[in-house]
């Protein structure tokens, strides 16, 4: 994924740790680690500055739902992906190196699976990976 980083106004910094919780929770998510990368991204979202808290817990969103998918919770997950997308939204086309366009539409995608499979059992949901896009100087 390719994003135009002209189109993203200047974030505000992050200390080191934050960062390295960002990154480290989006390789979790990469990964599958859905609850690890929850954790990782709380520790990131606290740190977090307040005009970008709704970014970092929309992610931490993005994780729940993913982890509650994977146990087959399909309430849980659409409630989850409904506020991911509702935090994510405001800060797209791109925010941090993350192509929130692609990631928005994935939600979406994923949050109509959800709510079509009206069965019990699992709710099954193929992700594309959130991927970090390289960053344009």
């Amino acid at each position: 994924m390719r994003v135009r980083r002209s189109d993203e106004p200047s974030s505000p910094d992050l200390s080191a740790e934050a960062t390295s919780r960002f990154l480290g929770g989006l390789e979790l998510i990469r990964r599958g680690e859905y609850f690890a990368a929850h954790e990782e991204l709380e520790l990131a979202w606290r740190a977090a500055p307040a005009a970008e808290r709704d970014f970092f817990q929309g992610l931490v969103h993005v994780a729940v739902a993913w982890y509650q998918a994977g146990r087959g919770r399909q309430v849980g997950t659409e409630r989850q992906l409904v506020k991911a997308i509702r935090r994510l939204t405001q800060y797209a086309p791109s925010h941090r190196g993350l192509d929130l366009d692609a990631l928005l539409g994935q939600l979406r995608r994923a949050l109509q699976v959800a709510q079509a499979e009206r069965v019990e059992h699992a709710v099954r949901i193929d992700l594309d990976a959130v991927e970090l896009v390289e960053e344009q100087e």
